[in-house]
């Protein structure tokens, strides 16, 4: 195929594989595509989408000719999207000198893509647009292709070890040069002074764009990271987007605004002002983007920890810098800290409060430990101990302060919504406390907050953030800092620069987030009782159906009651871990926050005395009053997440149950038509002998009459002032309705028939085994029923 050629079906090529933006083309669908279920495609899908594959050589060659591709601006993340649209400039490069107005007749704005541009972006936004994909229940994301793709992209591009591989080039000895830098198709108000890249800087050296090849490697890796926060990382409300503007940025954009509007006396402006201000983005983050961001995080990690220690000579070190090497000092800091704190930050916020969570949750904690990421191997022991965080990492861990200390007041509050009953969420709650307790960590986070606090004596305009930003530091490996500032100064650029100039700061070791850890204590502790309440209850349960139970004429539970938990399905295993995840999380909580043995007895002491008197059946909390028991919020609390609950019983009338599933529903209305016919014309006649005082008496009753219970527990809140009426003596042949029943009986049946007894031998042998059993029971449990409970 000719170049002219391969430019016209470029763009049909790229949406066959990943799927049309507004979904009609679903594509490959990479992301269900498994090698275990379809080897070959899974296999011919790699290969042609490798980085050194056809589709990449196709990328390449029409790379080197400058050909351009309209990407629209609607599918873009929404707050960039609503930005552009207003002609302001979002501060990522990426989009400078892009945007371009439509041709005559056409509708929307559009951004000119070069075809490796175009590629990533359309391979990155197909995770977030495939909504309308096919079920992906049984598909496991990390074994998918597009996360296998997304790997490979991460370990070519932004290699850890040597460099970035150079694209092949149809030229011998020729490079593919990097995108030249193109006039502005729209007038654009930018928002603010934004970074120039890397590849601008480094070209800026060098005679010519061949004469350095390290210059090639740096635009790709930087787009292809570009691409990627963008699309996976930038979906949140456009308050929350302004709110991250400087105030001088803010500043120009109002003086745009402002003369936009005089030239339009006001009109258009003011629209898509109004417009931009009303929109509001609803993003619901799957747990496969989540896991893809967490790969994301994990490689920048170690592509960051992977920077060449730094010569002692500062000329050396001019002479020997790359850019890959400047690009790996600054990746996190400048492209991915900010967006990710805010993707957290809304993960959190309106994520639901299930299991599902444990996907965010191991992301934020993977962006928390650098360390694991790092080079160098821990030492070998033969004792697991924690290993201790290392002062070097003091630097990250400053300039990161709120991914550890709001995130974490975050999850605080998540938890105490949870049934920690449960094993997943005990779990997650066990993860953050084990990672927090590191050793050496807390007392890092200790003093950035400290050096966040120091009262502001060198810093006359905090409210420069330019001057302040993350972006233009040094990374955290980086041991030379700008003279103008110091470690206070670095903490604050942080925060002001991800909240506000008014954000109020929440100590994570203050008293505040100190008492919403003994919250979290105080329901660790419940829910440990909770727990083995339920494992006791379970075992008692098991214990008693046994095998003989199936041989009684009475189901074995008639008022059977839900633990609101999974507990009793999960199995005893599930419930030792989750009293062990427990126990650990409180052990971790305790060393972080010094909680002294004192506050945990009491708390231990607070949760007992709720029990009742065999230890094991808790009520909720409720008062006590004229209309019968009311539950506190407490108690709604303690209801909704299973952690307490009522023993509720029916107490009505044993004849007009529902019919039970274990019971057939024909012969129970035939038993309980032929049951009153009986009870309205022996009626008399069986009040009279339950009346009498001899045994006679005794046997009827133990027969006919249904004993009221000597001992009233609260199995409801519901007033107790209603009694129970008296129906007196009557006949009850519900239980003959039992399949338990009948199967013994037809057991019965069949036993009989091998000692050659027949149906009606064997009836009269149950009838006179059966009375021999009732005065035998008579004579010593009168008030005891075998067919009513």
């Amino acid at each position: 195929f000719s170049l002219q050629e391969l430019h016209g079906i470029f763009q049909w090529l790229v949406e066959s594989i990943f799927g049309s933006l507004d979904g009609i083309i679903v594509g490959w669908n990479l992301r269900c595509l498994q090698g275990r279920t379809n080897p070959n495609e899974y296999s011919v899908a790699l290969d042609f989408l490798d980085p050194s594959g056809p589709m990449m050589k196709l990328v390449y060659k029409l790379q080197a000719e400058e050909y351009r591709y309209d990407f629209p601006v609607s599918y873009l993340p929404g707050p960039v999207k609503a930005s552009i649209q207003e002609q302001v400039l979002p501060e990522c490069s990426l989009y400078h000198n892009k945007v371009q107005f439509p041709s005559s007749g056409g509708l929307g704005l559009n951004l000119a893509l070069n075809p490796f541009e175009y590629y990533m972006f359309y391979f990155a936004i197909s995770l977030i647009t495939q909504k309308n994909s096919p079920a992906t229940h049984h598909v496991s994301p990390s074994n998918s292709a597009y996360f296998i793709l997304v790997d490979t992209y991460l370990k070519c591009f932004l290699p850890t070890e040597g460099s970035v591989l150079p694209p092949p080039s149809s030229n011998p000895g020729g490079a593919i040069p990097s995108p030249t830098p193109r006039s502005p198709a729209v007038p654009f108000s930018s928002y603010g002074m934004h970074h120039t890249s890397l590849l601008k800087r480094h070209i800026a050296h060098q005679p010519s764009v061949n004469a350095d090849p390290a210059s090639q490697e740096i635009w790709r890796s930087e787009t292809l990271l570009q691409i990627f926060v963008e699309m996976w990382l930038h979906h949140y409300s456009l308050e929350m987007y302004q709110k991250m503007q400087s105030p001088h940025v803010k500043l120009e954009v109002l003086h745009y605004r402002l003369s936009i509007s005089s030239k339009h006396h006001g009109s258009p402006a003011q629209s898509s002002y109004q417009a931009l201000h009303a929109y509001q983005e609803s993003f619901k983050p799957t747990e496969e983007h989540v896991l893809v961001v967490r790969l994301l995080v994990k490689h920048l990690h170690a592509f960051s920890n992977s920077l060449k220690p730094e010569p002692l000579s500062p000329s050396a070190h001019s002479h020997t810098a790359s850019p890959l090497e400047e690009f790996k000092r600054v990746v996190i800091p400048r492209f991915v800290q900010e967006k990710l704190y805010i993707f957290l930050q809304h993960c959190f916020g309106h994520w639901p409060l299930d299991a599902s969570f444990r996907a965010v949750l191991e992301m934020w904690l993977s962006y928390l430990q650098p360390w694991r990421y790092a080079p160098e191997k821990p030492p070998q022991s033969t004792e697991p101990l924690p290993r201790s965080v290392s002062e070097k990492w003091a630097s990250f861990i400053q300039e990161n302060l709120l991914m550890y200390t709001k995130l974490f007041v975050g999850f605080l509050n998540r938890a105490l919504r949870t049934d920690l009953v449960s094993p997943k969420n005990a779990l997650m709650v066990f993860r953050v406390a084990k990672v927090f307790a590191q050793p050496n960590l807390a007392e890092m986070i200790l003093k950035g907050e400290q050096l966040f606090l120091e009262p502001e004596l060198v810093i006359p305009h905090r409210q420069h953030r330019l001057f302040m930003s993350p972006t233009l530091g040094g990374s955290f490996l980086s041991s030379r800092s700008p003279a103008v500032t110091d470690a206070s100064f670095k903490v604050k650029s942080h925060v002001y620069s991800l909240e506000g100039q008014d954000f109020q700061y929440k100590q994570m070791f203050g008293a505040e987030v100190r008492n919403l850890v003994l919250k979290l204590a105080q329901l660790i502790c419940q829910a440990q009782q909770t727990a083995k309440s339920i494992s006791d209850h379970s075992a008692e349960t098991m214990a008693s159906q046994s095998f003989f139970s199936w041989f009684r004429f009475t189901p074995c539970e008639v008022n059977g009651s839900y633990t609101g938990n999974d507990l009793d399905e999960i199995g005893q295993d599930s419930i030792k871990k989750t009293d062990e995840y427990l126990e650990k999380a409180l052990e971790y909580l305790c060393q972080i926050f010094k909680l002294s043995e004192a506050q945990l007895t009491q708390m231990m002491m607070k949760c007992g005395t709720a029990q009742d008197e065999n230890g094991k059946k808790q009520l909720p909390d409720c008062i006590a009053s004229e209309n019968g028991l009311i539950l506190t919020p407490l108690g709604r609390y303690q209801i909704i997440n299973g952690l307490r609950r009522f023993e509720l019983q029916y107490q009505g009338d044993a004849e007009l149950q529902p019919i039970r599933s274990y019971e057939n529903a024909a012969l129970v209305r035939l038993l309980f038509r032929l049951s009153s016919v009986l009870n309205q014309r022996f009626a008399d006649q069986m009040e009279v002998l339950c009346s009498r005082d001899d045994f006679v008496g005794r046997l009827c009753r133990y027969h006919l009459t249904n004993p009221q219970l000597l001992q009233k527990i609260r199995y409801s809140p519901v007033v107790r002032d209603r009694t129970s009426p008296n129906w007196g003596p009557r006949i009850s042949l519900r239980f003959l309705a039992s399949y338990r029943t009948l199967i013994s009986l037809l057991m019965i049946y069949l036993l009989a028939s091998w000692f050659h007894v027949g149906p009606v031998g064997c009836t009269f042998i149950i009838l006179i085994g059966y009375f021999v059993y009732a005065v035998i029971m008579t004579f010593f449990f009168e008030g005891w029923k075998p067919h009513e409970h």
